[in-house]
Order: structure tokens, then sequence, then C-alpha cells
């Protein structure tokens, strides 16, 4: 057999991988003269003989073919949103040729990215929800040459395309309209995935389960159906051919979705209920019995969190406690000492990692009163800032940051307490760290639920469910469905949820619930393009702890990495960090077995000196299987403040602050 020279042997080699790698990567002719190169996201070439208009750049890596389809200058590049996604790649664009476009209605996205992520979060913050922001900008500022609103007429050589305002997958996003010879193509960003679906969830979730969001994407589906388009050009998957009778198609289904997605309840109705005809007045001001041993707020207080069970010792448990001010509990107590035997108050225990349910912490601390809840929530009361989940305690500005845990429980715990055994479960739903507590009381089985499940169950048209919002880390067959199946199993005479909604008789509620649970699982899969549509919900399948890092010091930061298939998957984890920082590795790759999670272990070495002061994004670049995602997911870093740093602000009660 003839041998080859070892120059020849690395020739070979070198002129395969070309093979293997133009084999996943070439240029598509989509439509005349417009050609798509996909990356992060699909990059659009509209080619003018050797020069060119780019609609995303994805990671750049599009300008390094460019010459294959006879392209040698780019005049401009223009983009339909702010996602770090579309526009990674940004420094590898010679920018003293090319000019940049983007949205004006996303200007300060572009601008001043970091503004829009904050070290001490609150629940207003822009373009968060409760504190955790649903915008995915840049992480350094980026330079835009000319800012393009709705309605403006892009004009480039012979072409012109207009600019039309299609929030809803961005909040700010547009998409590019170009009509020639009795034809309507449009670049239309992530409004639609072919075959009328979502390009992800997470991207149009804006509020807290009132479809804001949701109804934005509707309106931008409507807009361009007016102008009966033929061709759509989307940020990601194929081009959308046939695309008005799509776009009709995916405006039903989106209108088939909201009832199930907006609360199964009516909202409203939680602040302006009447006595529940089980409850019995009490003397103790705003207090109501619902058994001989327990009590609750009655409807002067809706939609503030306290219940409490009252021993024949005088000694008390209360169920969650919060949104009200101290000067209220503290005459509350003293009522219930005067009027309903109660001597102390042992313990708080909390049903779920939000806020809103222990604001009371540092009044009841001085009562004596130890706090109790399970394993998985403690350290979202004890270390909130290490999270990016909504409605941490810290975002309530009531004067703390953080609540000690006196007793941490396990799922299955049975706590005896004053002749009760108090049975404590892992009951997601809302969120994934919840917990229920159920007893035998008084001859009724009763749970609380904390905010899993709310309503009146002898309103047939009702079925209960919170608010569905993939930030508070709730997959739903990983949350309500789990709830629903749990309260099945359980079978209570009474759920006691929080915010003072007490549902009795619930059994043919719990069946309502549980089809609901199964039916919204339906339709998400339904309306996300990927056969395991956890990835295009859930925004934390690649996280990292703690999510805010001092990098004031050289300290360690953990990276998860999750795999929602029934296979082994591969991953490629790139941080991409600030001047100053250096991971070790700063690489990672490996592996994950199906169904399940694996963290990795990363150590940050500063130079804090040449750390930008204040906060910091730290994209995490994904790669699974070898698809390329970008720069999905972020932590953040802060080597020191910068100066005149406003303080966390004076403590303030919490008004109007339930979710």
């Amino acid at each position: 057999m003839m041998k080859l020279h070892p120059f020849y042997l690395k020739k070979t080699a070198a002129l395969l991988w070309l093979c293997v790698l133009s084999a996943h990567a070439e240029f598509k002719e989509v439509s005349p003269d417009v050609f798509v190169w996909q990356s992060t996201c699909n990059s659009y070439v509209l080619r003018d003989g050797d020069a060119a208009l780019l609609v995303d750049l994805g990671d750049g890596s599009v300008l390094e073919h460019l010459g294959e389809i006879g392209v040698r200058k780019v005049d401009w590049l223009l983009l339909t949103g702010h996602h770090r996604e579309l526009s990674q790649g940004i420094e590898k664009l010679d920018r003293s040729v090319t000019q940049v476009a983007a949205p004006k209605e996303e200007q300060a996205l572009f601008e001043t990215p970091n503004e829009f992520r904050k070290w001490i979060p609150r629940l207003k913050d822009p373009l968060s929800v409760h504190g955790s922001s649903y915008v995915r900008p840049p992480a350094r500022p980026l330079k835009v040459d000319r800012w393009l609103s709705d309605g403006d007429a892009f004009h480039w050589r012979q072409r012109t395309l207009q600019c039309l305002s299609t929030p809803g997958h961005s909040p700010g996003g547009i998409s590019l309209v170009l009509k020639e010879k009795g034809k309507t193509r449009a670049f239309i960003g992530g409004v639609m995935h072919d075959g009328a679906r979502m390009t992800n969830w997470f991207d149009t979730e804006w509020d807290y389960g009132f479809a804001k969001g949701l109804d934005a994407l509707v309106g931008s589906v409507e807009k361009l159906l007016a102008l009966n388009v033929d061709a759509a050009f989307a940020s990601q998957g194929p081009t959308i051919q046939n695309a008005s009778p799509q776009l009709a198609a995916f405006k039903e289904r989106l209108a088939d979705f909201r009832p199930d997605y907006v609360r199964g309840y009516p909202v409203d109705s939680l602040s302006k209920r009447g006595p529940h005809p089980a409850t019995k007045p009490t003397a103790a001001q705003y207090i109501v019995q619902v058994t001989p041993h327990l009590y609750m707020f009655g409807p002067e207080m809706a939609g503030k969190n306290f219940a409490v069970i009252i021993a024949d010792s005088g000694h008390a448990l209360l169920l969650d406690c919060g949104l009200f001010p101290r000067i209220v509990l503290e005459r509350i107590i003293s009522d219930m000492k005067q009027h309903l035997g109660l001597k102390q108050i042992d313990a708080c225990w909390i049903s779920h990692s939000h806020g809103d349910h222990f604001t009371l912490f540092p009044a009841l601390q001085s009562h004596g009163v130890a706090f109790w809840t399970m394993d998985t929530i403690a350290d979202k009361c004890e270390n909130p800032r290490y999270y990016d989940y909504p409605a941490m305690i810290g975002t309530y500005n009531v004067g703390f940051e953080q609540a000690k845990i006196d007793r941490i429980l396990k799922a299955g715990d049975v706590i005896d307490w004053e002749g009760y055994k108090l049975h404590i479960d892992w009951m997601p739903g809302q969120t994934e760290f919840g917990n229920a507590l159920w007893l035998e009381i008084d001859g009724k089985k009763i749970v609380f639920t904390g905010d899993n499940v709310f309503g009146d169950p002898s309103d047939p048209s009702q079925n209960g469910h919170e608010c569905v919002n993939a930030r508070n880390s709730a997959i739903v067959e990983e949350g309500y469905l789990v709830a629903a199946k749990y309260l099945r199993r359980i079978q209570p005479d009474i759920i006691v949820g929080a915010h003072g909604v007490l549902m009795t008789e619930p059994a043919a509620f719990i069946e309502r619930y549980h089809d609901w649970a199964e039916r919204i699982i339906r339709k998400y899969k339904a309306l996300l393009p990927d056969e395991d549509y956890e990835y295009l919900f859930d925004p934390y399948w690649v996280s990292a702890y703690p999510y805010r890092v001092d990098v004031s010091k050289e300290t360690e930061v953990s990276i998860t990495v999750r795999n929602f298939r029934n296979s082994v998957q591969k991953h490629r984890v790139s941080l991409v960090l600030p001047p100053g920082l250096r991971a070790e590795p700063e690489l990672l790759e490996g592996s994950v077995a199906a169904k399940s999670r694996q963290s990795f272990k990363v150590k940050l070495v500063p130079d804090p000196a040449r750390i930008p002061a204040g906060v910091q994004l730290v994209p995490m670049d994904i790669r699974l299987d070898g698809r390329n995602y970008g720069q999905l997911f972020d932590f953040l870093i802060q080597a020191r403040q910068p100066e005149n740093t406003p303080t966390a602000g004076n403590a303030q009660e919490p008004a109007g602050a339930q979710k």
C-alpha cells in the first residue's frame, strides 16, 4: 500500500474537515437575491451585484463566506431586535464599511444594556417580571448608526424596505417588508416560526400571567396578515412559504391558547369577595374562624397572607405572613391573645420562595417566632440575590434583603406539634420551589397550598390554576401537573390557598385543575417547534449559581446544564467575559445523561482594577449536540460599585404587591 507523506496526510485531513463543515454550513437561496446563512440565528443576505444588505448577523460567521455568493461589500446590517444571538458576532463586522440599523423602540437596550440587569432587583424594574428581566441585550453597548421606527422607509440601492413595528417576541422588534414584482416578502425576526408556531415561549412572557406579551404578538401577526405576505424570513427555522395562511393559522392557535394561559379564576374578584359562607366572624380584628382551631383573614384583608392554627394550649402556627403593615400585625396578635386564647406563635411556615409570603419576618422574629420551610426553598429566602427568579424577598423593598430559616424541612417529613401531625410535601406549580402542609384538624383534612391553586370550587367555569410563568422555574409537567396529582392523591376536604383564598368541597375543582394542566401541556407542545419543547419554554436550562457574583476577589460559580432529552446530550458552553476577568476553565465541554442535569465548577480570577465598575453581564454561549444556540443566558458580576450608586432604598410597607 502506498504511504502518503505527512504533509499530504495533514492536507487531506484539513480538506475532509472542510467538507464536514460545508455539509452543515452553506448558503441557501430562499428567494431571488435573498440568501440565508444559519448560525445562532438566520442571517439573511439581500444581494445587489457584489454588494449586500444583511438582516441579522448571528455569530458573524456569515461574513467569512460571503465571497461564495459573489458578495464583496456589506453596506448595512439591519437588526430585527435586541436579542444577543442576533448580533453577537458584531465585533467581526468592519464598521468603517458597514453601518448598523436597529429598532428605535429598543434603543436603550442597545446603548445601555447593563441597565436591564440589577444587582438589587425590585418588583417594578423595567422590562422585568417582578425583578427578573425578560430581555436579552448585548453584553456591551452596541453602536447603531440609524434607528428604525414603525412606518419608516429604508432605501438601499434600488430597493425599499418598509419598517413595521412587530413586538411580541421582543418588546420593540420590527419586521422589514420588501415588495417587488407583485410579491411581498418580509423579514419577521422572531414573530413566527415555520409551521405556525412560536419561536420560543420565554421571550413572550412579559408579566405575571396577564398575557401582555402574548397580546402584543397577536397584534403583530394581525399587522403582517394585512399585508398578504407571500414569503416570510424568520430569525429561526426554515423560510415560511405561503406565509399568509400560516399567519392566519398562527393567530387562531394563539387565540385558542390564551384562555388556558391566563389565570383560571377571575383575578379581580379576589379583592372584592365577601365573607366565605364556611367562616364565622371573631372578636379579633380582620380574623375569621374556619374550623374551631383554624383562623385566617376575612374579606377586609383580601389578598394579604395570614392563616393561623391555635392549639388548645394557646401555642400557634402561622401559615405565611406578609403584605400588610407591622402595626396591623401587632393589633392582630393583641386581639388573638385577648379573644382567641393565643399565648405564643411558635413558628411561621413559608409555602414557597416568593417574598410576599414573609414580609413580616422581622416583626415576627421580635415575637420569638421561628421560620420553617422546605430545603428546596430555604436558600431562596436566605440568599435571594443568588437567583434570577421573580418576586424574591429583596424585590419588595421592605427593609431586609434575606430571611434566615430556623428549621429546614424535607419532603415527607411529619412533624408532631401540639398533638397534630403536620405533613410536609413538595408541591410545585406556580413555582418549582413550593411545599404543601396538610393535617387532620377538627375532623377535616386541610391542606395549605401557597399560590398553587386559587378560585371558587362551586363555579364550574373555574379550574383554579395560578399564573403560568416560566421564570418561576415552572415547567408544567414538573409543576401544576404534579400539584394536581398530589391533590388528587390526598383528597382534602378543604384547601387553604395563600392570599386569603379558602376552597371548600374541592373534589370536582381538583379534577378541572388536573384536566387543565394536561391540556396546556399539549398546547405548549403544539406551539413550540422542538420535540423537547422545554428548551423553548424554560429560561434556565443553562444557569449559574450564584446568579450575581462578587468578583472583587477570586471566587467560584457553578454552571448547571439541563438535558430534557431521552438520550445523552453533548454540550459546549463558553463564558463571554468582560476585560479583567479570567475563568478556569473558560470553556465547558462534556455530556449530560438523559433526563437529568449536571453542574460544573468554574473559578473566576479577577483583576478588579481592569473590570469596569458596576454590573457586567457574562453571557453563556451555548452549543448542544452541534446546534449553535448562542448567548441565550447569562449571569452577573460586579467587582466594585460605580460612584454615586443609589442605596437599596428606604424600607417601605408593601402596597399592592400581590402577584
